[in-house]
């Protein structure tokens, strides 16, 4: 059988990252912003689909309103439907359900 893109990057992640499928966008150029589904997600990066890789830059912020996630990113590997990033935040990026709190 032969090995997926997304098999051979597991292997070399620094932090396990968790099955998702949750909605999310790709933000950038402050208006601008793709529709994205989260695939999977770590304190450290994610695993992001879209219909087109057309027009989304190598670093963006990646909003996941379910989880009042707003994190900075940049891509470490493309496909044709499917991009790999990493977050760019100095502190490993923490999800509301995992007792975070968000100000305000």
């Amino acid at each position: 059988m032969p090995i997926s893109t997304e098999d051979v990057m597991d292997e070399r992640r620094k932090v396990q990252r968790h099955c998702t499928l949750k909605a999310g966008s790709i933000t950038f150029n402050r208006e601008a912003g793709v529709d994205c589904r989260v695939r999977n997600l770590s304190p450290a990066g994610a695993c992001l689909e879209v219909a087109s890789q057309l027009g989304i830059p190598d670093e963006f912020v990646l909003v996941v309103e379910i989880d009042h996630v707003k994190a900075p990113c940049h891509v470490i590997w493309r496909t044709a439907t499917r991009l790999g990033v990493v977050f760019d935040a100095q502190e490993p990026l923490r999800h509301a359900h995992a007792g975070a709190r968000s100000a305000g």
